[in-house]
């Protein structure tokens, strides 16, 4: 299993990054995972998008959704010798105008996803969890089902002791960290010392932090996460640094 970083930025793009958004590979399937600002552009460089395989939302705020009408339009025009199929796109169904804006006749699919039922999606098994966040919003535990691998992404979430548990012996946890140690038990989202200790907690092999702020040293923000962690490996996402898993 491949994670390579599309954007990684919370909320809104700045200084040429996107917002959230990653490319996520087993056994030649392609799974894109949220569609931020700049998805397409940087998908661009990794993949032809039209060899996207599916994609699949944690939730409908705007900066894990904002390039997914042009991903659709791309899909619609681009000029191909023979019809391309239809994309599936998978979304929850709680915010039900957001939901319908997943198909596109002819040429994206809406299929929804819920917490009580595993998804098989490609090579993968994917579980969910609620998670705390304004807006219905879901953490997904990717498990690679030949060989095992193990990656959690906790979409956007505050605190949420259940993590604990959600994440337990993930080879990659992605964890949404937009704020820095004295925000703690925020409604929207963690602190880095909220993602290291759920990342000691659930003993994982290694945590990378997402969803990252503007401004401030985001070196800072590893270190504290790095602190929490007690020795387990901490990374920044950046655009298209990949992870293997």
């Amino acid at each position: 299993m491949k994670l390579t970083v599309l954007g990684c930025l919370g909320a809104y793009p700045y200084n040429g990054q996107g917002t959230t958004s990653y490319l996520l590979q087993a056994d030649g399937f392609n799974l894109l995972l949220d569609a931020g600002s700049s998805t397409l552009v940087e998908l661009e460089k990794e993949l032809d998008p039209l060899d996207l395989d599916a994609v699949i939302l944690t939730h409908y705020h705007h900066d894990h959704i904002a390039d997914l009408g042009v991903l659709q339009y791309y899909w619609q025009l681009y000029p191909t010798q023979t019809p391309k199929p239809i994309l599936p796109i998978y979304g929850h169904t709680e915010d039900q105008f957001h939901f319908d804006d997943l198909t596109m006749d002819g040429v994206t699919e809406g299929h929804a996803y819920f917490e009580a039922e595993e998804l098989k999606l490609g090579p993968f098994l994917v579980t969910f969890m609620k998670t705390i966040h304004p807006v219905p919003c879901y953490a997904m535990r990717f498990v690679e089902e030949k060989t095992g691998a193990v990656f959690v992404f906790t979409g956007d979430s505050g605190y949420l002791e259940s993590f604990n548990e959600f994440a337990k012996d993930a080879d990659l946890f992605l964890a949404d960290t937009y704020l820095f140690n004295g925000n703690e038990h925020h409604k929207a989202h963690f602190t880095a010392g909220e993602s290291g200790t759920f990342a000691k907690n659930a003993a994982v092999k290694k945590l990378v932090l997402t969803h990252l702020p503007q401004h401030g040293s985001l070196e800072e923000l590893r270190q504290q996460a790095a602190n929490a962690s007690e020795g387990i490996p901490v990374e920044l996402a950046q655009p298209h640094k990949v992870f293997e898993i």
